[in-house]
């Protein structure tokens, strides 16, 4: 249900790329005009609602422990409040679909699509699935391009974890053994998988190829992740696959800035100060204007958390900081009606208390998906006495 019409006045606002005292009147879900009952929003941010493009936090909720599951829905339902309650309006969840098996595998990725379908008119923030699609999966097209079909998948991300499986074999076959484990196999079902999966090699470059072709006419945003070099990036371009996801080094993410596909980085990265596996920081792409947005990876909070570090050390300014985490995924995803506070778009907004950067409020479509702290009085004390304040 929508907020009844109101106009949240007092705090400073981001629209037209910048900083504004100014008030916001929302209205059935849409940014709107008039004179409407107040609430007073002093010593609060509005800023656009955060547009996550890969987020891996959901496998946590769906799985605390590897080896305890909790229900599909329960785990969807702990994600969309997770997402919620740090200011994200769009999300997109990245599910495996690879020869690795278990919660990786096409199985599970096809359970999760179908418990999201079902979780949808209870849903809060507008949750997507991202398929990570392993390279060496050619055996499942067909599959594959049915859930996309089926479930409306518009985002698919392609990765190649076969290269580190077949070094693991042979330089740690104990670390095999728990992937094994985790993925619910023996270790000689595992290693059979592996071999499987390298055995079709000579069909990946056809099977790209074609998928790129069925995304095209599908409307499909397409892209690669942890591209190592260049040349890496350049073949994925030149399919079509324009998203470069966590690129690990600086030449990938400088050729996909130099043909003017978009630079996706984890959020968690800036907060972190560098990537625990030593690539390339986040942090250096975004000062060389080489990185388009940033996205939770595995923790929610880090979306403003790294907004707000990349404006503590000067790095930008909090309107293009911002833009990291809402205006530029909007645009990546071709979203025109979201990652900007205008007039006639979707009333999707992140509520933050200036001096304790918490966000304390989060709309979405013009509902209330997230309030606390005194956001939450704010808006149940309000002196016009909104229909809220008495439900």
């Amino acid at each position: 249900m929508f907020l009844p019409p109101l106009r949240l006045t007092g705090a400073t606002v981001l629209r037209d790329g910048k900083l504004q005292q100014r008030s916001l009147a929302i209205a059935n879900g849409r940014i709107t005009k008039g004179p409407l009952p107040a609430v007073d929003l002093s010593g609060y941010y509005i800023l656009p609602g955060i547009i996550d493009l890969h987020g891996d936090a959901f496998e946590r909720h769906l799985a605390p422990r590897p080896t305890t599951d909790f229900p599909l829905e329960a785990g969807l339902r702990a994600t969309d409040h997770d997402a919620a309650s740090n200011g994200v309006t769009t999300a997109w969840l990245a599910q495996g679909w690879s020869w690795e098996g278990g919660k990786r595998g096409p199985d599970y990725a096809e359970n999760v699509l179908k418990a999201l379908v079902a979780y949808r008119p209870q849903m809060l923030t507008d949750m997507r699935i991202q398929i990570r699609c392993e390279t060496h999966t050619s055996n499942t097209k067909d599959r594959l391009l049915a859930a996309i079909e089926r479930y409306g998948v518009d985002y698919v991300i392609f990765n190649n974890h076969l290269e580190a499986a077949l070094l693991l074999a042979h330089a740690k076959p104990h670390n095999l053994a728990q992937s094994a484990q985790t993925a619910g196999r023996t270790l000689e079902d595992h290693i059979t998988s592996i071999l499987d999966a390298k055995a079709q090699e000579k069909s990946v470059p056809r099977y790209l190829c074609n998928l790129a072709e069925a995304f095209d006419r599908l409307g499909v945003l397409y892209g690669s992740h942890d591209d190592p070099d260049g040349n890496a990036r350049e073949t994925y371009s030149l399919i079509g696959a324009k998203i470069c996801e966590f690129p690990t080094t600086r030449s990938p993410a400088a050729l996909a800035n130099a043909v003017n596909d978009p630079v996706v980085m984890g959020a968690p990265n800036v907060v972190l100060g560098g990537s625990h596996k030593g690539n390339i920081a986040a942090t250096d792409l975004i000062r060389a204007k080489m990185c388009s947005a940033l996205v939770s990876d595995y923790n929610y909070p880090a979306l403003s958390q790294a907004a707000f570090k990349l404006v503590d050390e000067g790095t930008l300014p909090l309107e293009k900081a911002w833009a990291l985490i809402s205006q530029n995924p909007a645009h990546i995803m071709r979203l025109h009606d979201r990652g900007r506070i205008d007039y006639g778009l979707r009333a999707d907004l992140t509520i933050v208390n200036k001096t304790t950067r918490a966000v304390e409020a989060t709309i979405c479509k013009g509902r209330i998906t997230h309030l606390n702290g005194q956001a939450a009085n704010r808006f149940l004390n309000s002196e016009d006495d909104l229909p809220l304040a008495a439900e």
